[in-house]
């Protein structure tokens, strides 16, 4: 899985930057010609891929995305687009919660932490259009609810908007 993932990546990668005048980071940052990342087959295998493996499977192939969100380069650039894609064009929650608790994985260890994961999770946090705060599996336990406002605050990301959706139950 984790060499599929880095083939299809590099492979996509290196066509489009033959195909693109600007820098790809640039592109991507400015939400610029989608035409090149959402008809690209790449985009096609990351979603067929998350959509027909089992629960263990899409574990290992999130693994291997999270893998790639190193420094700031391309590279880690395409993977948290491609990540953070498909938390938005998710069909299930079930699969957002699954790129979420691979990321969290990685970010309640000890520091440091690789600037693509730290990047990709306050983007994931911070911005509107990924609706995170309001996902039922952020809201299901009051511990829950703690570790990813804890987490958040770390990662220097916002507090949940609504401040009722963190429990002060936990006396």
């Amino acid at each position: 899985m984790n060499s599929r993932v880095l083939y299809v990546g590099m492979q996509t990668i290196q066509q489009l930057q033959t195909k693109s005048s600007p820098p790809l980071a640039q592109q991507m940052a400015h939400n610029g010609p989608l035409e090149l990342y959402l008809m690209g087959s790449a985009m096609d295998i990351f979603q067929t891929l998350i959509a027909e493996l089992d629960t263990e499977g899409r574990y290992l192939f999130l693994n291997a995305i999270a893998n790639q969100l190193r420094y700031p380069n391309n590279h880690t650039h395409f993977f948290s687009f491609v990540l953070l894609y498909l938390f938005v064009e998710a069909s299930q929650e079930i699969i957002q919660e699954q790129i979420t608790r691979v990321l969290l994985e990685r970010l309640i260890v000890n520091r440091p932490h690789p600037w693509g994961l730290l990047i990709t999770f306050i983007e994931l946090i911070k911005n509107s259009r990924y609706n995170f705060w309001s996902r039922t599996f952020t809201r299901c336990a009051p511990e829950i609810e703690k570790l990813f406002e804890s987490v958040s605050r770390s990662c220097g990301g916002p507090k949940p908007v609504d401040d009722s959706m963190v429990s002060d139950n936990m006396h």
